[in-house]
């Protein structure tokens, strides 16, 4: 490959809303719902159609988690390390990103429980809603060996470890930005390879596969890894062209791979070239509509699983006792994968972007500091 592709003497893209970043975090949301819903049907998707749907579920995860340091890197760590912005004032404005609307989702599901067992609808699973596991989950603290976090709005347990990874952020700053480009590369994936040895030699597991119990543990590589990748996309030019195909063939791969069986440190390789190739396109025509869509997919992260234990809550119950035929359930089981996204739309627009531009108003108001650069990263999933 001629190194006129790959270039230190040239200026890198800038990281920018309405592109293939923006498009590829609308993309996984929606993939992650897909995979929260796939056995919600007459059939499991992954009995029916693909193990994919049931096993790509951590995968998705692992994107969002290398995706948020990768795009936190890019658009923080200049300012906090040359200053502009305090730890504090980046840990405030984080964490008030992801709390707001995961307690307001918590609580609604308790809400709808409660009123439910009341009215004679209990949950046909209730060993997923017990009530010893709700406050960890509520105070955020499933991912670091506190008892609690199962069930209920289980996929939280990646905020959690996002909200620990937030406080290393910018001390892992100090060292990184002291690296060269290619040195970074090489540390994150050595870093990653690492842990995940540790954690198969001392806890039999490997670290993509880490119990949401230990899910900081989990994160923490996968997002030093997105962090390493940001700081060798902002030193390394790549051709728009190399990056366009790259990432259009590792995508390719991806999917080949899983469809077959599970590829983990395979697939994380080419979840990292599609990252840094989606980083490397220069957004020329910034799409509105993509933008908007990748805006809302933390909100289709934080509801997608209440709406469907309300959706199919009452589906089941109608399935039941009207002997509905196998393709209207199947058409009822569309509908509510298509009712997760309208509600995140609806939720996103209605209560948590008003919610967040109050949130930022206040932050000004404390400062200024923390009013930073406003391209948001997708926090996370489920795996």
């Amino acid at each position: 490959m001629p190194w006129t592709l790959i270039s230190t003497r040239n200026e890198t893209v800038r990281i920018a809303r309405g592109g293939w970043l923006d498009a590829l975090r609308f993309i996984v949301a929606f993939l992650i719902i897909l995979h929260h819903f796939q056995a919600a049907g007459p059939e499991p998707l992954a009995h029916l159609i693909n193990p994919i749907f049931e096993r790509g579920g951590f995968l998705l995860t692992n994107f969002f988690l290398i995706d948020s340091g990768y795009v936190l890197m890019r658009v923080y760590g200049a300012a906090l390390d040359k200053g502009r912005m305090s730890p504090t004032d980046f840990f405030l404005k984080r964490f008030l990103r992801v709390t707001p609307a995961h307690l307001i989702m918590g609580l609604s599901l308790v809400a709808l429980v409660a009123i439910g067992t009341a009215v004679g609808f209990a949950p046909r699973n209730p060993e997923w809603f017990r009530w010893d596991q709700l406050p960890a989950q509520l105070l955020l603290v499933q991912s670091y060996g506190v008892y609690g976090g199962l069930g209920w709005n289980a996929p939280t347990w990646s905020i959690s470890a996002l909200i620990g990874c937030y406080l290393c952020f910018p001390w892992i700053i100090r060292g990184l930005m002291r690296l060269g480009p290619w040195a970074a590369l090489v540390t994150g994936v050595g870093v990653y390879l690492v842990a995940n040895q540790l954690c198969w030699s001392l806890l039999d597991y490997p670290v993509y596969q880490m119990p949401m119990g230990y899910g900081f543990i989990r994160a923490l590589p996968l997002f030093f890894l997105g962090m390493c990748l940001a700081w060798f996309a902002q030193k390394v030019w790549i051709a728009p062209r190399l990056a366009g195909w790259a990432g259009a063939l590792a995508a390719a791969g991806f999917f080949a791979l899983e469809l077959h069986d599970k590829h983990a440190l395979a697939a994380l390789a080419l979840i990292s070239v599609i990252i840094l190739a989606a980083g490397a396109v220069p957004v020329k025509r910034p799409s509105k509509l993509v933008e908007t869509a990748a805006m809302v997919s933390f909100s289709m992260f934080i509801t997608n699983e209440v709406v469907r234990i309300a959706w199919f809550g009452v589906i089941n119950v109608v399935v039941a006792r009207l002997a509905l035929p196998t393709t209207v359930q199947w058409g009822l089981w569309g509908l509510g994968v298509m009712a997760a996204v309208a509600f995140a739309f609806v939720f996103h627009f209605a209560v948590d972007n008003p919610l967040q531009t109050r949130i930022r108003a206040w932050l000004k108001r404390r400062g200024g500091r923390a009013d930073a650069p406003t391209l948001q990263p997708v926090v996370s999933i489920d795996g």
